[in-house]
């Protein structure tokens, strides 16, 4: 299984903002895109999507940003993640059991498989469901994971983020 781009981004943006020193320090999409190196485009629906979610608080106006909606214990990363990838269809023959649309809170790709893509052996072949168990074991895997787990070492990680920022001056703090 591979994550998406999209969950990957969705990832370190949380990770970014949990580990920003002060907690009322808002942080800019420039901010995040410049540490990662990564499109600020893209990113910009990303976190559209993270606040809409409920995951981060996105301030308006000249002195906006963004910073965490919720304490970083409070955020699974089994849950973001089913929350971001498209599905999880390992191979063109899904949606097996349990890794199906209706089994994940939040589809953005519903897409059946084409005939094109017909597999001769899908009425009877067992390889799906290993996959769809290979899948759940590691969304159960995620599912004991908060962000404050992946950040415990959060002084470390942002000495390199603010070092890769270019500036820490472009966080705004509000009271």
């Amino acid at each position: 299984m591979r994550l998406t781009n999209y969950s990957d981004y969705a990832l370190r943006t949380l990770m970014y903002l949990a580990v920003i020193p002060d907690r009322n320090t808002l942080a800019t999409i420039t901010d995040i895109a410049n540490s990662y190196q990564i499109s600020r485009s893209h990113l910009t629906k990303i976190i559209h999507q993270l606040a809409q979610i409920g995951y981060i608080e996105s301030i308006r106006g000249k002195n906006g940003g963004i910073r965490l909606a919720k304490a970083a214990q409070d955020i699974n990363l089994g849950e973001v993640i089913r929350q971001t990838e498209p599905d999880f269809h390992v191979v063109h023959c899904f949606p097996a059991p349990g890794c199906d649309a209706q089994s994940r809170s939040n589809s953005k790709s519903k897409a059946q498989p084409k005939p094109a893509d017909y597999c001769a052996i899908t009425p009877v072949c067992k390889l799906k469901s290993v996959f769809a168990e290979a899948t759940g074991a590691f969304l159960k895997v995620m599912d004991n994971y908060t962000l404050a787990d992946i950040v415990a070492n959060e002084e470390a990680l942002w000495q390199i983020l603010k070092f890769h920022t270019g500036t820490v001056a472009s966080t705004q703090a509000i009271n």
